[in-house]
């Protein structure tokens, strides 16, 4: 294709072309290189980078914090054994478990997804439900025989998380309806399958770092004191229905909507 007739579908001088082509592109906009790749069928990508090395690693290291964050507290109750990690192949459906837990007792799999983002709810909640559907035959590789199967989604506990899951709240609601209140509750008396959306925090729950209490639509966890020790106890919500709330050595007079851990706007 000619410099002109690439100009013409992409709307620029010839020039500009020229400047592309020749790898001279500093003096135009993204939204120019953009018209002119996609004149061109060619997708332009993007790869952010910082002095610690590409971005997808900082993302892996939050997950894997959240992840460990999670595990130690679900491997704190009873019962429970952890399958970290967990791969799968079958009939070409492929992927991995985040966390992969098994309560010997009641037979009971509960299928563990972490986010420390949310990108595209529709197909989040798609890959739930296919690693719900899949989640018995992932198991039998292990030898548990599950009789019931439950599914929790794990979202690091961040302003722009929660804002999003605002923005989605009839979704993840219609898909997930339990939150964190319920989810001490059901690890205790495993005794049905559950859905359920819990916001964590990605450091220990039981240390003072960041994140171990967030205030909702803030971002930071209060600068002073500086060592808190949370506790989450059982308390009755709406209903007789059993909430948790998280108490420190702070006198605060937090409502229940501002309680981490907890659906917004439920």
């Amino acid at each position: 294709m000619s410099q002109s007739r690439l100009a013409g579908l992409a709307g620029v001088s010839s020039g500009t072309v020229s400047l592309v082509e020749r790898g001279h592109c500093e003096s135009l906009s993204l939204r120019v290189v953009r018209r002119i790749a996609a004149a061109a069928e060619v997708r332009l990508e993007l790869s952010a980078r910082w002095r610690g090395g590409e971005l997808d690693r900082l993302l892996s290291r939050r997950h894997s914090t959240l992840g460990e964050s999670f595990a130690e507290f679900l491997l704190s109750q009873p019962g429970w054994v952890m399958a970290p990690e967990a791969s799968f192949s079958i009939y070409g459906e492929r992927g991995i478990v985040d966390q992969l837990v098994w309560h010997e007792e009641t037979a009971h799999l509960l299928v563990v997804e972490l986010k420390t983002e949310f990108g595209d709810i529709n197909e989040m909640l798609g890959t739930l439900d296919r690693k719900r559907r899949l989640a018995r035959t992932i198991a039998a590789d292990r030898g548990w025989k599950p009789k019931l199967v439950s599914v929790w989604l794990i979202v690091e506990d961040m302003h722009t998380n929660r804002r999003h899951a605002t923005e989605h709240r009839r979704l993840l609601r219609a898909a997930l309806p339990l939150d964190g209140r319920q989810l001490r509750s059901f690890l205790a008396r495993p005794s049905a399958a559950a859905c359920g959306m819990a916001f964590w925090p990605s450091t220990n729950p039981r240390s003072g770092g960041p994140g171990s209490l967030r205030h909702q639509g803030h971002g930071r966890a209060p600068q002073r004191p500086a060592r808190i020790q949370p506790s989450v106890e059982p308390a009755m919500g709406v209903l007789g229905a059993p909430r948790f709330s998280v108490r420190s050595g702070l006198q605060t007079s937090r409502t229940r909507s501002e309680l981490p851990g907890r659906h917004p706007d439920l």
